[in-house]
């Protein structure tokens, strides 16, 4: 599995991280349609279930939206939920490797990402740092990590922000075959939640790509 580095400015805050790593194989060995049924069967049964939906009961007290609200931003997850549930927007379905933690998002409201192990430069490092860091987030935006942020890097740089999102070098590709997957945490979600992210989220992969080698850990 990828090499993981806790460090102690990470470890100290006892936050639990999930990490999935998944291997697929050749693109002809997926199952694009059973995958979209899945994601459009998901996406029905949510419909029903937030008919009545308000934004306070149902966010409000969720430990994301609060984490991200310290900071003074909102939840992204939120914000793909309601446009895709009341806004018209579409399903992602140009990449559905990136389809696989988008689901996640949208059916458990826990923050995922992907990352390409192949574009990376050695361990991945787990870090909270004490100030704003640069980097060159996704589309090669230049962004910043936050102090109390939980980031990743390997030996070429910052390769995502829990609080900025992902890295430009290492985002997926349509070509990218060996990814990994965080799976967030925040200081009040507990870690069974991420077990059961990390579940679901293998699920969603094995549905996709029943040959697909997958492998977690959580920090």
């Amino acid at each position: 599995m990828l090499e993981i580095i806790k460090d102690p400015t990470f470890a100290e805050r006892n936050i639990p991280l999930g990490i999935l790593e998944v291997t697929y194989p050749d693109r002809s060995a997926w199952d694009i349609t059973k995958f979209y049924d899945l994601v459009h069967a998901e996406l029905d049964a949510l419909r029903e279930k937030y008919a009545d939906y308000d934004r306070k009961a149902v966010f409000g007290e969720n430990p994301y939206f609060r984490f991200f609200k310290k900071f003074k931003k909102t939840y992204p997850v939120m914000q793909q939920f309601e446009s895709v549930m009341f806004k018209g927007r579409p399903f992602p379905e140009e990449d559905p490797v990136m389809g696989v933690p988008f689901l996640l998002e949208l059916t458990t409201f826990v923050l995922s990402g992907t990352h390409d192990i192949d574009r990376m430069d050695g361990p991945l490092t787990i870090f909270t740092p004490s100030e704003k860091l640069p980097f060159l987030g996704m589309r090669a935006a230049s962004t910043h990590t936050y102090p109390k942020d939980i980031c990743g890097r390997d030996s070429s740089g910052i390769i995502f922000s829990m609080i900025a999102g992902a890295d430009d070098r290492t985002c997926i590709h349509p070509d990218s075959r060996h990814v990994f997957h965080p799976v967030f945490g925040t200081p009040d979600t507990d870690k069974t939640v991420i077990e059961n992210a990390l579940r679901r989220l293998e699920f969603f992969v094995k549905v996709l790509a029943p040959n697909a080698v997958a492998e977690s850990t959580i920090l």
